[in-house]
């Protein structure tokens, strides 16, 4: 027994011996496997959390910038401006593309009126542009803060497929408008009411503008327009001041009364409109509009704005003499400064008092407007002619000009007031720095043509012409007014001839168009088709001293000599200088046909006739 149980033990062991050797060979193949697929399973346990930790970091920052997203929105409704736009910034910080943050951003500019807007929103034309809305709205936020370059070329980057839209015609008519080009805003404006005919808003711009025109069915058609859009909330305060202007400017007394009463009335009426009224109630009674005139002054006192808005409504209406009586009665606190104390100092320029004027300047600091207490003093200075009067008003008039520099509307200010007292040179420096500002270029260019055209300037005025023309290529009267001179001047008569037609092409039924493009024809020897549109054009408009000078030339030419001499007496000595060589040139040649003889008529001489035959005997 105990032979067979050793035996049978080392039986086993031989057999567990042999499995354990079999189990470490299994161990000892299978090893660099487990290795490599522990290894995998940890890459992969890396790599996926890697990948949920990314992800989660990407889904936190999707959600945490959907949330402060929502909260700046949220912000912007409720009028909290700063904080929106604050919180727009974080979201621009992480996002920098980010077009929700950036409009946003723009909203609360345009709300806080800051010119950070343009900025924002030429970010989001960059971002998107092949969006009609996004350049429009830049060309929007250019306009309101007077970035005129900027806001045409936004513009001229709309394709033209996208022109045909009430909002491009709106926004293109406002940058029109800030150009000075009226026509062209009118065309645009009334291009926006064909496209959408129900918009009263569309109808209130188009009818506040054609209100004032010339054309008598216009201008019945928007006072139709503005008498329905005034019993409308949103449109009932502008539309009855355009209306109370149009009734004052026609003489219709009755309807005057009846818009001043309404206006009155109004809740949105302000100090401005009751100056309004009192243009109306001035045309309708005299007696009344003193009474009406002295209950307004006492209201007026008692705000610094309100009383300068009268005292500068009277210095332009010719009392200044009530503005000066008035003046003694107020108390002095009341007009030692701004904006009361310049009323008052133009209130004594008005009436030519400068030693008054003189003593009223010299006194009082006028803070932001010191250098109109400067200017006012100057102009009292030379006006007075005293003794050493020229030193004195330089000195003065450099420091007014020093207080003005890189302010331009201080500069504006400033220019209006040296052309007005005729200070030739002073305010030719300043309108050409304001020249150079958009938003003032226009009243700066309108200026300064003046200027040279009194001065008879021709070169400084062509150069002027030709600046306007820049930033309102289509406006036809200019593009005219500059084809005519470059051609009187022979100056880039090539591109004059070009400019001559576009006017008229632009303006067919204009008649300075027509007669600077009947002029251009004639220069360039297409005599007959110069004549027919002078012949087209109404005979009274061509009375006109400027268009019968060239009527003059062109029907002289054409031997219409009764018709020419006609025109020659029509032009007056108000015309420029070089209308002076053409008016000459005409006379020349009305001379030449009228002192040239008839043509004589071919002789025709008889056939001799026969001899008589000899009588017979």
């Amino acid at each position: 027994m105990k032979i067979a149980e050793r035996t049978e033990d080392a039986g086993y062991r031989r057999i567990r011996r042999s499995l354990f050797g079999l189990e470490s060979f299994f161990q000892r193949q299978l090893w660099p496997a487990r290795v490599a697929l522990i290894a995998a399973a940890l890459a992969i346990a890396i790599v996926l959390g890697a990948l949920f930790f990314r992800y989660g970091l990407r889904l936190y920052e999707d959600w945490r910038q959907t949330r402060l997203l929502h909260e700046a929105a949220s912000m912007l409704q409720q009028g909290r401006f700063s904080e929106a736009t604050q919180t727009a910034r974080e979201l621009l910080a992480q996002r920098p593309n980010s077009l929700p943050a950036l409009y946003i951003l723009a909203e609360a500019a345009e709300k806080e009126n800051l010119e950070d807007a343009i900025s924002w929103r030429e970010q989001i034309a960059r971002l998107r542009p092949k969006d009609p809305d996004s350049q429009l709205n830049l060309v929007s936020a250019a306009l309101r803060f007077g970035k005129l370059d900027l806001a045409r070329k936004a513009l001229d980057q709309i394709p033209a497929s996208d022109r045909d839209r009430a909002a491009f015609h709106v926004v293109a008519g406002w940058l029109a408008c800030a150009q000075g080009n009226f026509a062209e805003q009118e065309e645009q404006f009334a291009a926006a009411v064909k496209k959408e005919p129900k918009n009263d808003l569309y109808q209130f711009n188009l009818a506040a503008l054609q209100i004032h025109s010339s054309d008598a069915q216009k201008n019945a058609k928007a006072r139709e327009n503005l008498e329905r859009l005034s019993k409308l909330a949103p449109y009932r305060t502008g539309a009855l001041r355009a209306l109370l202007n149009d009734a004052v400017a026609r003489n219709d007394l009755s309807a005057g009364d009846n818009f001043a009463q309404q206006l009155q009335m109004s809740q949105e009426v302000n100090f401005g409109d009751y100056l309004l009224c009192l243009n109306f109630y001035r045309k309708l009674d005299e007696k009344k509009f003193h009474l009406l005139l002295e209950r307004v002054k006492p209201f007026a006192a008692k705000n610094p704005s309100d009383l300068a808005s009268l005292m500068n409504w009277m210095n332009r209406n010719g009392l200044t003499g009530g503005v000066i009586k008035w003046i003694e009665k107020l108390a002095v606190e009341k007009l030692t400064a701004p904006p009361a104390a310049v009323a008052v100092a133009d209130a004594y320029a008005n009436a030519k008092n400068w030693m008054r004027l003189k003593r009223w300047t010299r006194k009082g600091m006028w803070g932001e407007s010191d250098y109109l207490r400067l200017a006012y003093q100057a102009i009292a200075t030379r006006q007075s002619r005293q003794d050493n009067a020229d030193t004195e008003f330089h000195a003065l008039w450099r420091a007014a000009e020093q207080s003005t520099h890189d302010q331009p509307e201080r500069e504006l200010v400033l220019a209006r007031l040296a052309s007005k007292w005729n200070l030739e040179k002073e305010s030719e420096q300043l309108w050409l720095r304001a020249a150079e500002d958009p938003p003032m270029r226009r009243e700066a260019l309108d200026a300064l043509r003046r200027l040279y055209r009194e001065d008879n300037d021709t070169e400084k005025l062509y150069d002027v012409l030709q600046r306007l023309h820049d930033s309102s290529p289509n406006e036809a009267p200019i593009t005219a007014d500059l084809a005519r001179l470059g051609l009187n001047l022979e100056r880039n008569v090539e591109h004059s001839h070009e400019l001559a037609k576009e006017a008229h092409d632009r303006a067919p039924n204009e008649v300075n168009c027509d007669v600077t493009y009947a002029f251009s024809l004639y220069r360039l020897g297409r005599h007959a088709e110069a004549v027919a549109i002078i012949q087209g054009l109404p005979a009274d408009q061509l009375r006109d001293p400027h268009a019968a000078v060239y009527a003059a030339l062109l029907l002289g030419d054409a031997s219409q000599i009764d018709a020419a001499r006609d025109y020659v007496a029509a032009a007056d000595d108000g015309i420029s200088p070089e209308e002076k060589v053409v008016l000459d040139e005409a006379k020349a040649k009305i001379a030449r046909v009228s002192a040239a003889p008839s043509p004589a008529v071919s002789p025709v001489f008889a056939q001799p006739s026969p001899m008589p035959a000899a009588s017979p005997r």
